[in-house]
């Protein structure tokens, strides 16, 4: 069985990484989306609120199951019997950065290799900071994630 992670933050899910999910979804037989919990960043939502977030948003997805990690991606990829990663790229700073990932991923783990899926023009400016940003002045969220999600950024910041 083909097995793929998709790792990142999430904080939160985007239309964005929706499309990079749903795409991920329909090439591997089964999806691993990683919610790293990053000692280093301080998120808005938990990782635990993460995890509910993309369950949510992918519960029509027979084939994605939601982990929660720490550590090394590498690490966390040989734990799961996976050898692909996908990483969405939304313009060319994007790849230098990840390109510098992938390679010293692939320097821990020597089976993992990255797979990158353009994401979809619609979204390619979109980040969860802007999410953030557009939820914290109260801003309509409709266009850039689900409305599960909106509600609980409205919740954040009420």
């Amino acid at each position: 069985m083909q097995v793929a992670i998709y790792p990142g933050s999430f904080d939160p899910v985007t239309y964005g990484h929706l499309d990079i999910i749903h795409r991920s979804a329909k090439i591997f037989e089964h999806l691993i989306i990683g919610v790293l919990r990053n000692s280093a960043k301080n998120p808005l939502f938990s990782v635990e609120e993460r995890v509910t977030m993309l369950e949510e948003t992918t519960k029509d997805l027979s084939n994605v199951e939601v982990r929660a990690f720490s550590g090394l991606l590498a690490d966390f990829a040989g734990e799961c019997g996976c050898h692909v990663v996908v990483r969405g790229l939304r313009a060319i700073t994007d790849f230098e950065y990840e390109l510098q990932l992938s390679q010293t991923n692939r320097i821990i783990n020597k089976e993992l290799d990255t797979v990158f899926l353009n994401t979809d023009l619609r979204y390619s400016y979109l980040s969860s900071t802007t999410v953030r940003e557009i939820a914290m002045y109260h801003g309509e969220l409709k266009e850039f994630v689900p409305e599960y999600v909106a509600e609980r950024l409205q919740e954040k910041f009420r």
